[in-house]
């Protein structure tokens, strides 16, 4: 079983602004577990803030694909015209 991410690490990370540091340590993978709000004294939000982090991210990806997507169906309509 792979070992659970440091959410106190992930938690620095994305309050950092780091999240190229915060997915290669785990971002996506992590999971709120009971008690993970008193991990970080004085930040209880703690596994809010990661969720929030993986929806943003989730919703840039798919934005992303989307945007991609487009640009190969007019690429597609421009060589059919041609």
């Amino acid at each position: 079983m792979a070992s659970r991410p440091n959410p106190a690490q992930l938690f620095a990370r994305v309050q950092a602004d780091d999240l190229d540091g915060a997915l290669q340590a785990g971002l996506m993978d992590y999971v709120a577990h009971a008690g993970d709000e008193q991990l970080l004294p004085g930040h209880p939000e703690l596994p809010q803030r990661l969720q929030q982090a993986q929806r943003q991210l989730h919703a840039a990806w798919a934005a992303r694909e989307r945007y991609r997507a487009r640009a190969v169906r007019l690429a597609r309509r421009e060589a059919e015209r041609d």
